[in-house]
């Protein structure tokens, strides 16, 4: 091998380690938006804790508030129910279901079921949503192995799941 062509490899390389150097500190000053997780990943206890805490109020037919709900295999309600935070409302309206796409966390108010909240599986987004107060509530999370809907309704005052009619 010449001398030019051992100079040619070395400065090739030395440019590939340059950009790839470049590239590392870029993705580090724009941080976890490109990196990580939105709002970073909670523990099981830090989810317990929040699903424990009293739920907020009620915001607005229009505007949309989802946040971080147990995941879990299979299509069940999880968890103990939690205290409800309207009064009215009997004890133990709160429970929190999980499918291959997603979870929500649902709850019985006086004008019918609610959408708490739903957080989509890694890879699934939310493609359809009606969160209430009605008859029925559902989310509709697709992913890659296909669509998956929770839909929920209130029987004798607590979150229901219904049949999936996939």
């Amino acid at each position: 091998m010449g001398r030019r062509t051992f100079l040619a490899v070395a400065g090739w390389l030395a440019t590939a380690v340059v950009a790839t150097l470049i590239g590392v500190a870029a993705i580090q000053l724009v941080g976890e938006s490109l990196t990580g997780t939105p709002g970073g990943v909670r523990s099981q206890e830090e989810v317990a804790r929040a699903l424990a805490e009293p739920p907020p109020a009620v915001p607005p037919a229009g505007q949309t508030s989802p946040s971080t709900a147990p995941t879990g295999p299979n299509v069940t309600p999880t968890g103990p129910p939690a205290t409800p935070a309207n009064p009215s409302a009997e004890a133990g309206s709160r429970r929190s279901f999980t499918s291959p796409g997603g979870s929500a966390v649902a709850e019985c108010v006086p004008g019918g079921v609610y959408l708490v909240s739903w957080t989509p599986q890694q890879g699934y987004r939310v493609d359809d949503y009606d969160r209430g107060p009605d008859d029925d509530a559902e989310v509709t999370f697709v992913g890659p192995s296909g669509e998956h809907e929770l839909s929920v309704h209130c029987v004798g005052g607590v979150p229901v799941l219904e049949a999936d009619n996939d």
